[in-house]
């Protein structure tokens, strides 16, 4: 039985739902014997048809009827291709690029998330400089009413491990953010580090990512990360970051 989900589930996320219905019209018109015959051509890949193939010898080790079979392709079907309309992911990457793999890059997705905000946005990084068009989109984002917090690696002055203050340095490039530390740590995290890097607006769209705010990071170092929009993931981010501050895991500094 389980050989027989994965075939469906194979099918469900190669083919497209038309071709899907397809296929389970015409193994309602037909037993394990001969679907066979009844599914050639409907499916112009190679890759489709084995899987096709794999479904059908599946099918044949169980006593599941043509209905049944029919109903479970058609149902598998409509779970993958609503999720996929609830969530969308995006691979990231700044660094050397090949022609073979397309990928959005590090400062076009961490602009999209902060534009994309309309009431908050929650951003972590371990350094954070000066990059003029993340300030930029920052201090419009604070225009338009969005409530932003920055977690940030704190200065070995405030207890933290680097020694310059870019807590203070963020500060004064964006005056509105809300600004936090990992500051009173316990035991288990003594000289711990804030090495995070996510962006979140709104609990709708999230970035995470190996880049820091950093010039580097945005256009010449290797970096990879995923964009999420929808789905669970940027609610989970949002609600944990937030868990954070209300605990005062996280201090405000």
């Amino acid at each position: 039985m389980e050989a027989l989900l994965d075939a469906v589930a194979v099918i469900a996320s190669l083919v497209s739902p038309e071709k899907v219905k397809a296929i389970a019209a015409r193994i309602r018109q037909t037993g394990p014997e001969k679907v066979g015959t009844a599914l050639s051509g409907v499916l112009g890949t190679p890759v489709a048809a084995a899987a096709v193939e794999r479904l059908i010898e599946a099918w044949r080790s169980t006593s599941i009827g043509a209905d049944e079979l029919a109903s479970m392709l058609l149902v598998s079907s409509h779970v993958v291709t609503k999720a996929a309309r609830e969530q969308c992911a995006e691979l990231v990457w700044t660094g050397p690029t090949t022609p073979f793999v397309s990928a959005r890059r590090t400062e076009q997705a961490l602009l999209q998330v902060i534009d994309s905000a309309h009431s908050t946005l929650f951003i972590t990084s371990f350094v954070a400089y000066d990059v003029s068009s993340i300030v930029a989109a920052l201090n419009a984002a604070s225009g338009r009413g969005v409530s932003i917090s920055m977690l940030l690696e704190s200065s070995q002055e405030h207890g933290g491990s680097i020694s310059m203050d870019v807590i203070g340095k963020m500060r004064n490039l964006v005056p509105a953010a809300r600004l936090y530390g990992w500051l009173n740590k316990t035991d288990e995290f003594a000289d711990g580090r804030v090495h995070a890097k996510v962006a979140v607006a709104d609990g709708k769209m999230c970035f995470i990512t190996s880049a820091n705010l950093t010039g580097y990071a945005m256009a010449k170092n290797m970096e990879a990360g995923v964009l999420l929009s929808g789905g669970r993931i940027p609610s989970l981010v949002e609600d944990h970051l937030t868990s954070l501050v209300n605990t005062r895991t996280v201090q405000a500094v």
